[in-house]
């Protein structure tokens, strides 16, 4: 008698035997299991997908009990991928490694590939024009403040490696956004607490973190015995963090990357220091409004995506050498100068497209037939391109025009192979050209011309035997046969091989019929694997070109960025800034390149004359109301800066322009609730970072320093900063000061290099105009009430807010408040709002009136009653009488 089955056992069937040994090597991924023409996914993993796909959720039977499942047709991958990337789940792709077969009770299948958001290379996932990178943080050793960064963008093969302390991390972090960053896993914590929240992170082992490790795995990628020739030797950490993202690609399936074939070093010192904040408030990259446009949208006139990518670098990456900012302000001012050469290289650039990615897909195996038809007409396009520029008269256009190589043994080879418009996938056929091999040709003309051939074959076979009445036909048990009537079977020739006999009729093969069989019946399979033996050999032959075609690709990307420098010129009226060695900035008639292109039809923007210099007006205090144009003012100023050490021309009339190597900015308030920081917290911090890191040549944009705090402590801090970027003694930062704090103008009468202005306004009525234009000279009002009616505000609040203003300016209240922290007057008959007795100290201020006791005449006797009672002398009846006394005034 059989055993009985112990209770509560369960048989797995061998499908998902086979499914949970795959998925116990990506515990961490979700699982597309192929199976048959779908992928399928399991248990958790088919939760999160059908929640994340919008697709049905069902179960299967699995040895007894249920096991969720979930899954789309294989043809849907291009789809349903991107969506599981982009909602942040790492997804491992499980194929069928074999065909199936009746003899073979399950089929063998693997992960061929992982994708993550730092690995995509599918262009659904990808934008065009950004850069998708793979970044990996390496830490020093203990509590250094030093670190190791590297970033690579498989799609493009650009691998770039970094050194230095949190804060230029930080920087190059929010300049780059990388899509995904590997940490060490024990360091994790420590990542989060510096650097935020903000990024998909990828804890990977501490032992691939060590420099024997790491450096192997970059001299085995880069084929080289030193990496003194990428620049990169003495960075240890930068080669730990490369290294570590080699290990990481390895993992992941990602292991043909001939594409990837040298690291850049990002050089500090080469670059005008932008920290996240700067990055963030000016909004360089990305603006935080909802409709709200960034400087890049604006200067983007590209019209290559390797231009498009080139250009964010260019915008967060402004130059600090002079002659390479006049080396493409030259190229600009070329083709400002000549729009017939502008429009015709515009032209043959649009033909190029993706040329960078084109090829990048090649050792990825992700590049189909029309790809490569597509990247023989892009280096096709740059042959005119070549001559065009070698009839200028720049220098630099003149030494692209030297470099760039069409590269035509690529474009007449691939031209000879592929079609003309090959087909998108190579399992559909009709990708190898005609003429090009002639085994291919030969099952061609078969599968075009069978049934001619077996014509052929019937009437030859009927003139040789004299069967005028011989007929070929056709079944599944025998193939193509000779059908032969009774009337002359007598004269089938021996050499036919009778197969059937009928009752009218005798049936003949022959060795010709077969071998015409074989081949008509096989010949649409063979084409198929006939054109896959080729194309993968065309693909295999094109990986010797991957350097100079993404050599070509750069060049393209310069171009490009300096062709769309030009045209933004061209369409907004655009001037060459001049530089030279002062540490002056003088802008006349400036614009904010962003705001000007947002205004209604038929509005002008109101443009602006900023002068400023260390030795004469190195600070500009400017005062005025809300929403007259202070930030913006602030803004433009920055940004028409650093669009001249670009390389590009500046909205303004004229510019002059000592370069500057810092740009510093507190703008706006923002907290960070999720790190415990407040609203004020961000801004000191912000702030103290500026402060520490001031030289010569920075530009500093400060904007309502101290109001996240007290009126009194922000009139404290502000006043002492301002103090501090004049008189330290070592630096005479160029700062621009937006203020509420009318007490600041004070300021100007008491440090010579700073000045007073104001946006002006004109008020009419109870209405203001503003007029946007900037004044010498401080303002002494906010106007915030008359803002508070513009935006909407319930006139009861609008009406109270008005009387209460009244009230305070009629008891002179800011004068009793401010009057004690200045204390003397200025010598013309009025007190300054603000003094010090000394520079960075204050007095205490005196005893004042609340708010309550201005605008309330009853709290006022309150407080007077309150004031006379002497509590230690009086009796418990005295007490209560006087209490008594004050309810009386209440009535």
């Amino acid at each position: 008698m059989a055993k009985a089955k112990k209770k509560g056992s369960k048989k797995v069937t061998p499908l998902m035997a086979q499914y949970a040994q795959v998925k116990a090597k990506h515990p961490d991924a979700l699982l597309l299991f192929r199976v048959g023409d779908f992928y399928e996914t399991f248990g958790e993993d088919a939760v999160k997908a059908a929640q994340t796909l919008g697709i049905i959720q069902t179960s299967r039977n699995n040895g007894g009990s249920d096991v969720e499942l979930a899954g789309f047709p294989y043809h849907s991958l291009d789809m349903y991928l991107p969506r599981l990337v982009k909602a942040g789940h790492r997804v491992a792709i499980c194929e069928q490694l074999e065909k199936p077969s009746k003899e073979k009770k399950i089929v063998k299948r693997g992960v061929t590939e992982i994708v993550t958001p730092g690995l995509a290379v599918n262009d659904k996932l990808l934008d065009h024009k950004s850069n998708n990178y793979l970044a990996c943080v390496a830490f020093a050793g203990g509590k250094k403040d030093h670190f190791g960064l590297s970033l690579l963008d498989i799609s493009t093969g650009e691998f770039l490696c970094a050194e230095g302390p949190s804060d230029y991390v930080d920087k190059l972090l929010q300049s780059f956004q990388p899509k995904e960053i590997v940490v060490n896993k024990g360091r994790k914590k420590e990542f989060l607490n510096i650097f935020g929240d903000r990024f998909y992170i990828t804890p990977r082992d501490e032992w691939i973190f060590t420099t024997d490790y790491t450096q192997e795995k970059l001299l085995r990628q880069f084929n080289a015995v030193s990496l003194k020739g990428f620049g990169v030797d003495k960075m240890e950490l930068g080669q730990i963090a490369a290294g570590a993202i080699m290990h990481y690609l390895e993992t992941t399936e990602n292991k043909n990357l001939q594409h990837v074939t040298r690291i850049n070093r990002l050089a500090n010192d080469r670059y005008v220091w932008l920290d996240r904040f700067t990055i963030r408030n000016l909004e360089l990259l990305h603006s935080p409004h909802d409709n709200g446009v960034p400087l890049v949208q604006v200067m983007d006139h590209t019209v290559t995506p390797m231009g498009g990518r080139l250009l964010r670098k260019w915008v967060v990456l402004p130059l600090l050498d002079q002659k390479a900012i006049e080396s493409r302000h030259a190229v600009v001012r070329s083709f400002v100068e000549n729009a017939v050469l502008l429009q015709d290289l515009d032209e043959h650039l649009r033909k190029i497209g993706d040329l960078e990615r084109l090829i990048s897909k090649v050792p990825l195996g992700k590049v189909n037939p029309r790809e490569i038809r597509s990247l023989s007409d892009a280096l096709c396009a740059l042959e005119p391109i070549k001559e065009l520029l070698a009839g200028t008269d720049n220098p630099v256009l003149k030494d692209i025009s030297d470099k760039l190589d069409p590269l035509p043994a690529v474009c007449g080879e691939i031209n000879r192979q592929l079609m003309e418009s090959p087909a998108v996938n190579l399992n559909k056929g009709g990708v190898i050209a005609d003429g090009y091999d002639p085994d291919l040709d030969e099952l061609r003309d078969i599968t075009r011309n069978g049934k001619a051939m077996l014509a052929g074959i019937q009437q030859r076979e009927a003139e040789r035997t004299g069967i005028s009445s011989l007929k070929i036909g056709f079944n599944n048990v025998f193939g193509y046969y000779l059908e032969v009537t009774n009337k002359y079977k007598n004269q089938a020739p021996e050499e036919w091989t009778r197969k059937q006999t009928l009752t009218n009729a005798e049936r003949y093969i022959t060795e010709e019929l077969k071998v015409l069989e074989d081949k008509i019946l096989n010949a649409e399979d063979k084409i198929l694997q006939r054109e896959e033996e080729l194309y993968e050999e065309l693909v295999i032959w094109l990986q010797q070109y991957i350097s100079p075609v993404q050599h070509n690709a750069a060049l393209v990307g310069q171009l490009d960025c300096l062709l769309s420098f030009a045209k933004l010129a061209n369409r907004n009226r655009y001037v060459e800034p001049v530089l030279d060695d002062s540490k002056d900035i003088e802008i006349v008639q400036g614009r904010h390149p962003v705001i000007e292109k947002q205004l209604a039809v038929g509005e002008a923007y109101v443009p602006n004359d900023v002068s400023l210099d260390p030795e004469g007006q190195q600070i500009i205090m400017i005062t005025g109301p809300n929403m007259s144009g202070k930030s913006a003012l602030l803004r433009q100023t920055a940004l028409i800066c650093l669009m001249a050490q670009m390389g590009s021309f500046v909205p303004a009339e004229r510019v002059r322009l000592g370069l500057i190597d810092r740009v510093f900015t507190r703008v706006g308030a923002s907290d960070n609730i999720s790190s415990g920081e407040s609203t004020f917290m961000v801004e000191m911090n912000e702030t103290a970072s500026i402060m520490n890191n001031i030289t010569d040549r920075s530009l500093i944009l400060l904007d309502e320093i101290g109001r996240g705090t007290s009126t009194f402590d922000g009139i404290s801090i502000a006043w002492a900063i301002a103090e501090y970027l004049h008189s330290n003694g070592k630096t005479k930062p160029k700062t621009l000061f937006a203020t509420h704090y009318h007490e600041l103008n004070e300021l100007g009468d008491r440090l010579e290099r700073i000045k007073n202005y104001h946006v002006s306004i004109k008020e009419h009525g109870n209405k203001i105009i503003f007029l946007r234009k900037l004044m010498p000279g401080g303002s002494n009002h906010s106007f915030g009430i008359h803002v508070a009616q513009m935006a909407g505000m319930p006139r009861e609040i609008v009406r109270r807010a008005t009387d209460i203003l009244a009230q305070l300016e009629s008891q002179h209240i800011e004068q009793d408040a401010v009057g004690a922290v200045a204390g003397a007057d200025n010598g013309n008959g009025q007190g300054p709002a603000v003094k010090p007795v000394a520079a960075n100290t204050f007095t205490q201020p005196a005893p004042q009136l609340s708010i309550f006791e201005t605008v309330d005449p009853t709290a006022g006797k309150i407080k007077a009653a309150l004031e006379e009672v002497n509590i230690n002398n009086m009796t418990p009846i005295e007490c209560m009488m006087k209490l008594q006394e004050m309810l009386g005034l209440l009535e």
